[in-house]
This record gives structure tokens, sequence and C-alpha cells, in this order.
């Protein structure tokens, strides 16, 4: 499991990949919405990098303390950024732009670290640092690519899906944290999420 075998520097390593993603991940959400119409998330003070601005004490703290524990990894989340979706440009299509910026800059962040980590000697305890790097930013690509609210994958699917599917994600949308983790503790998304995530990887050149 995802605990079994980290050194003490790797949960660094670790702790610090996911503060830096998750602060620019968030923040990416709120200046696409900003630059689409909406001031929101940027009234209540998410247009930021500073990462408190964006941790949630009960899902950024709580939760991956308590899940990695009884299942071996952690499962978190960061504050969600507000938006109004009146106040958006080009309606539920900008909607689907600024949920896509997060996971999108994810990716981008994953490009970036595997070029640092080619440009530096290999063995090297900042080599270890952009290996984690690369991994768990892909991890929060692929992830936040599940169609299920209230993930990113969800509003992108929304903007594009028939009524029908729309009326059926606002009905599980409380739901769709605890489906969710259901859904991952019995390997629901194992084969699938497993191949995009080496499809991913090979794309930005690791294998």
């Amino acid at each position: 499991m995802f605990a079994n075998n980290l050194t003490a520097i790797d949960i660094v390593f670790i702790l610090l990949t996911v503060l830096i993603s998750m602060t620019i991940h968030e923040f990416m959400h709120a200046y696409v919405g900003y630059k689409l119409g909406d001031p929101t998330a940027s009234e209540q003070g998410r247009l930021s990098l500073n990462p408190l601005s964006h941790i949630d004490p009960l899902m950024t703290i709580i939760l991956p303390i308590i899940t990695l524990v009884l299942f071996g990894f952690p499962i978190l989340a960061a504050k969600p950024v507000p938006f109004n979706p009146e106040r958006v440009k080009y309606g539920e299509y900008g909607a689907a732009m600024l949920a896509a910026a997060g996971p999108l800059s994810n990716l981008v962040l994953a490009v970036l670290g595997e070029l640092a980590y080619h440009h530096l000697a290999g063995g090297t305890a900042i080599s270890n640092f952009f290996q984690w790097f690369v991994l768990l930013n892909v991890v929060m690509f692929v992830f936040n690519l599940i169609p299920i609210p209230p993930l990113d994958g969800s509003r992108v699917l929304y903007a594009f899906a028939p009524e029908p599917v729309q009326d059926f994600m606002r009905s599980i949308e409380r739901f769709g944290l605890f489906i969710i983790i259901a859904l991952i503790l019995i390997g629901g998304f194992d084969g699938v999420l497993v191949r995009l995530y080496n499809d991913v990887l090979s794309l930005i050149g690791r294998v």
C-alpha cells in the first residue's frame, strides 16, 4: 500500500508536493474564474498562492490522517473554490473551463517536474523529490478527472451532458465524496485509473 516502505524524507517530499500542487491547483480555479468575469473567489481570498487560504481543517488535514491510518493511503481535498455560475462567462462551458484549470495545472506541474528530474543528477535527494513531484501530480490530474461530483471532471462532463445526466449528477452531489471513497475501497477505479495514470506518465516521458 501507499504508506508501506516510506522513509521520513519520502513523507516530507510527499507533504511538500501536496502543499505546492494543491495550492496551485486551487489558485488556478480562482484565477480562471476571475478571468472569466467572476470575482467570487477573489473576494473570498482564494486568488492566492498562500496555502493557508486553501486548507480545509477536516478535508485537508483530518481526513488524510484517518484514511492513511485505516486504509494505507491518504484521501484529501482542499477547500472548494467558490464560483457564481451566473457571473462566469460562457455559462456551463465557462464553468467547465474553470473546473478543468485545476487538474490541467497538475499536468503542467508534472511535465515541469519531469524536465527538472532529467536535468538533475540521479540518486540525489532533489531528484528523488522530483520523482515524487511528477508521480503525485499525475495522480492528482487523473483523480480529479473522475466525473463524479464534487471532482473537477464532473463539472467538465456536466457542460456537455444531456439534461437527464445533469439531473442525475445534481441528485448525487451531496453524496459524491462518499461514493468516491466507497469506489476506491472496493477497487472500482483500479483498472481505468491505473491505465490512465500509466498512459499520462508515458506521454510525459516516464514509464
